[in-house]
């Protein structure tokens, strides 16, 4: 057993220690292996003039974007690791071989920079991290490409990860608030090969959602359900793309009612409904994020519809909202109006007017979408929450209603049902293209669609 210390960690291995006689029969007898055919990323060249709109943006300056580096989850096990957005925007690389890597665009001249990417190339095999490293040896966690090869790849200059050192001052993307907002602004507007990307993402959760009404009777009789459901969504989000964008929200009955009930430990109860709030990422990093709100009878309960029918209206009202030109803000602002205008029907408020209706809303309706399930959150507020809608950005609209199973303001019937509708939707030049439409939003449409799933 072997004790070393790292960051005043004490780590214990329990390998047991190798003989020079082995290390010597280990470097030898290896058959050369190269990364086969053409490897360059289909999004190099995309990514390239995402570095130079960077360039522009801090002419002279130092910039360091880091991948991130592995997290313990416990003792010697880590965390899944995805790379840091910005990192996988600038240079394409998205796999867990990209640990610990930086992308550093050093000033060439007055105005432009050379992107340089420190990586850890594959292991030598005249040593013994190939079989001995258990977080970057490849006998351990699999090849990475070695300098020449991930030069190929990237398209960008790329140098050893231990010729790094310590590098001159420059603006470091996870300290410096200037640059992160910069590179979240940056990602706002969507090219075409991005809004492809979410589109297949859109795609691979709505099969996703086919798969867990498919599951519901299995489901419904589990003391877990909510588990089950969950574990459905994840083996399409890791069969079809790098897994979920975002932990499952699969809330049954008044757990609806916590915006991120992520337990799911509940059981299913063929009286109440259930919210599902999922996406899957794709293996290139991006994201949907869909919510249905489902019977889990087959069947709106006349209490359940007017809730449900009610949150709908608020998002076509939300929806007809979208175009270029318009306050990011307006689309919520016309969803909860509606709801406002709903509550006082019923008699919830004694007006529309004001903000009570927040009691039962929680929180805002939507937001931006792409490389991040909350997207380009760094973004200045005049850049973003308080600027103007474009053509190609990317958004959610999904307002709900969470109406607490012990909020006494509410009549008895209503208390504990939690609605949510959430869609994706891309900006165009006329108004917005809603991406998720292969999935059922009105109660007729999502009744039809639960019962030719359950009858195959």
């Amino acid at each position: 057993m072997n004790e070393s210390t790292a960051a005043g960690i004490r780590t214990v291995s329990h390998d047991l220690p190798v003989s020079p006689e082995f290390e010597t029969f280990m470097a030898g007898g290896w058959a050369a292996t190269p990364l086969p055919g053409d490897i360059r990323l289909p999004v190099a060249g995309l990514a390239a003039a995402r570095r130079a709109r960077l360039s522009a943006r801090f002419p002279g300056e130092r910039l360091i974007v880091p991948a991130g580096e592995l997290r313990v989850r416990s003792n010697d096990c880590d965390h899944r690791f995805r790379p840091h957005s910005a990192y996988a925007w600038l240079t394409g690389l998205t796999g867990e071989d990209q640990t610990g890597h930086v992308l550093v665009l050093e000033p060439d001249g007055p105005h432009g920079h050379e992107a340089v990417l420190y990586v850890r190339p594959r292991s030598l095999r005249t040593g013994t991290e190939f079989y001995r490293d258990r977080r970057y040896g490849e006998f351990w966690v699999g090849r990475r490409p070695d300098l020449a090869e991930a030069e190929r790849m990237t398209g960008i200059r790329c140098v050893h990860l231990d010729d790094l050192g310590v590098l001159p001052p420059g603006r470091d993307a996870s300290q410096d608030a200037d640059l992160a907002s910069v590179l979240s602004e940056l990602r706002l507007v969507k090219d075409a090969w991005e809004v492809g990307q979410l589109q297949l993402a859109v795609d691979h959760t709505a099969a996703g959602f086919e798969d867990v009404v498919r599951a519901l009777p299995r489901a419904l009789d589990h003391p877990r359900g909510e588990r089950w459901i969950e574990g459905v969504f994840a083996l399409r989000a890791r069969a079809e793309g790098n897994g979920t964008g975002y932990e499952t929200i699969a809330a049954s009955g008044a757990h609806a009612c916590v915006l991120h009930w992520i337990r799911n430990d509940g059981p299913l109860d063929p009286r109440e409904l259930l919210l599902l709030d999922a996406g899957v990422e794709t293996d290139t990093l991006y994201t949907s994020d869909i919510t249905r709100t489902l019977p889990l009878s087959g069947r709106f309960s006349s209490v359940q519809r007017q809730v449900y029918e009610l949150v709908l209206a608020a998002q076509e009202a939300g929806i007809a909202a979208l175009k270029p030109g318009a306050s990011f803000r307006d689309f919520h602002r016309a969803g909860m109006r509606v709801i406002a205008e709903g509550l006082a029907e019923w008699g919830i408020l004694k007006s529309p007017e004001g903000d009570d209706h927040r009691r039962y809303t929680l929180c805002s309706s939507g937001h931006m979408l792409g490389l991040d399930v909350h997207d380009c959150a760094q973004a200045r507020a005049e850049a973003y929450l308080d600027g103007v809608l474009e053509e190609g950005q990317v958004l959610t609209v999904e307002p709900g209603l969470y109406l607490q199973p012990d909020d006494e303001t509410l009549p008895p019937e209503l208390r504990g049902i939690g609605v949510r509708i959430e869609d994706d939707l891309v900006i165009t030049a006329e108004g917005a293209r809603l991406m998720s439409g292969a999935l059922p939003r009105t109660p007729d449409a999502i009744e039809a669609w639960m019962g030719e799933l359950t009858e195959r």
